[in-house]
């Protein structure tokens, strides 16, 4: 497949743990402004995919293509350089700064150490802060430790640091786990505002939550890709049925 339009481009990626393929020869194609969320049992090897994408690590063959470069011989650091966003499953916040400066910390200029030493607040870097921190719903909170936030608030604080570095792709593990009703609400919410601009990558469990924000389902099982549609496409696979939504 001619892989030119594709935000990202997955295609014969495979990776071995001494002999087990936690991701067999599977292909992913990723539209602009798409969202697409990556269901599967666990083991299926959905957040292997994302530490390949994202050069934790690092792929036995195949190829990751970000807007047509090839990521697999990259770095970590320079896969995030190159726009793509990664948020893990525990929210990683400096838990002892207020919210607002969680969010400076992560304002591309402000990083690493010397980044941080020549690092000079700006009213661009303050406005967009504060814009940031209106979309993730936490703009009454900029001045609050973030060990203080409930955990839903620490996993929205950790999605605004990625978007603070506005990266055009952003992939999220599992972002509501743990979220109270009204939390999964708003998150979804979220997510369907930040994939305009950006693509978005999320796994996730929660079948109600995936209906409501999926623009495609990908389903991996034993690493490959088992089917891919919308939600009924894929709610009505016989083999989806079978190895997933029936247990």
């Amino acid at each position: 497949m001619s892989n030119t339009n594709f935000t990202l481009a997955v295609e014969g990626l495979t990776v071995s743990f001494d002999g087990f393929k936690a991701v067999d020869d599977l292909n992913l194609y990723l539209d602009n402004n798409e969202l697409r969320v990556v269901i599967g049992p666990n083991g299926a090897g959905k957040t292997t995919l994302l530490d390949l994408i994202c050069g934790k690590t690092k792929s036995t063959s195949g190829s990751v293509k970000f807007k047509n470069h090839e990521l697999t011989k990259l770095a970590e650091h320079e896969v995030v350089q190159a726009g793509v966003g990664r948020k893990f499953q525990t929210p990683s916040i400096y838990e002892n700064l207020s919210v607002y400066d969680n969010l400076e910390i992560s304002y591309p200029k402000g990083r690493g150490v010397f980044g941080s030493l020549m690092f000079k607040r700006t009213n661009d870097i303050d406005v967009r802060i504060r814009e940031v921190a209106k979309e993730i719903f936490l703009s009454d909170f900029l001045t609050m430790e973030a060990a203080l936030l409930s955990h839903g608030q620490k996993q929205w604080l950790e999605i605004g640091m990625l978007l603070i570095q506005d990266p055009e792709l952003l992939m999220l593990d599992e972002p509501v786990a743990g979220m109270s009703v009204n939390e999964r609400e708003q998150t979804a919410e979220l997510l369907k505002r930040i994939c305009v601009g950006r693509s978005v990558l999320v796994i996730e469990h929660d079948m109600d939550f995936v209906e409501k924000i999926a623009h495609k389902v990908t389903v991996l099982h034993q690493g490959k890709v088992l089917a891919e549609g919308d939600m009924k496409t894929v709610q009505a696979h016989p083999e989806v049925i079978d190895v997933y939504l029936g247990h």
